[in-house]
Order: C-alpha cells, then sequence, then structure tokens
C-alpha cells in the first residue's frame, strides 16, 4: 500500500511540472516583442510571377521582353480585323466603357405599369395565374 502512495505522489508531481512548461506558453509576449519575429513566409502570387515573366527577354540576345512581343501579336491581329484583339487594345488603353443602367424607379404600382403597356387588369392576372401554374409543375418535376 504504502509503495502505490509514493508512485501516486510521483505522479502527481510529474503532471504538475507538465503543467508548469504549458502554462508558460500562455504567457504574452512582452511589449515590442513580436510572437513571429520572422513573419509569415513571402510567397509570390500569380500576378507577380506572370509581372516577372512578362518582363524576361524572349530568348538570349533579343531585344524584346514577353510583353512587348504580346503588345505585337495583338496589334498585328487586330489590323487583320480581329475584333476582340482590338477590344483588348483598347480595353487596356482606353479603359473599359462604362455600364448604363436606366432604372426607371417612378411606377410603384402595378395597375399603372400594365395600363402604360396596354394590359389590363385581368390580362396581368391571367399572365400571373399561368405563371403561378407553371412554377407549381415545374417544382412537381424535380
Amino acid at each position: 500500500m504504502v509503495i502505490l502512495l509514493f508512485m501516486s505522489t510521483d505522479k502527481q508531481r510529474e503532471s504538475s511540472e507538465g503543467a508548469d512548461k504549458r502554462l508558460s506558453n500562455l504567457k504574452p509576449f512582452k511589449p515590442g516583442q513580436s510572437g513571429n519575429p520572422a513573419g509569415r513566409p513571402k510567397s509570390i502570387t500569380l500576378s507577380e510571377a506572370i509581372r516577372l515573366q512578362l518582363a524576361k527577354k524572349v530568348s538570349e540576345g533579343s531585344d524584346y521582353t514577353y510583353a512587348e512581343a504580346i503588345a505585337q501579336v495583338l496589334c498585328v491581329a487586330a489590323v487583320k480585323g480581329n475584333v476582340n484583339a482590338a477590344r483588348e487594345i483598347a480595353d487596356r488603353t482606353e479603359g473599359k466603357p462604362k455600364q448604363v443602367l436606366d432604372l426607371d424607379m417612378r411606377v410603384n404600382d402595378w395597375r399603372t405599369l400594365a395600363s402604360q403597356h396596354g394590359l389590363s387588369e385581368q390580362d396581368v392576372i391571367r399572365e400571373a395565374r399561368l405563371l403561378i401554374n407553371e412554377s407549381a409543375t415545374d417544382s412537381g418535376d424535380a
């Protein structure tokens, strides 16, 4: 019995020492000290990799970079009538054109909107019922 008592005391002592080690990891860093002094490792993004490749010369002794070669091919294609190439050049040099959306928020009542388009209330109700029935049929098939 005594041996068991000593063994349990030794185990308790070992577990308390382990707990002290674990608790030491929970202490905050000193003011001004970083927890990760080297920081997050730097990784190259796809955009950065492409920029690096575009800046390289096409071949040994060549005067052209990949970017210049691509620009030349794009311009030749546009001159030959490739509309997509011309659009890409325009978008890159002039900027993409703004898209305009015309939202008319003045009409709040469906009756007014229907009458503006020459429809009666009964026409709209009939069309709404058809759409509801079609929707119910479609969802029943799924």
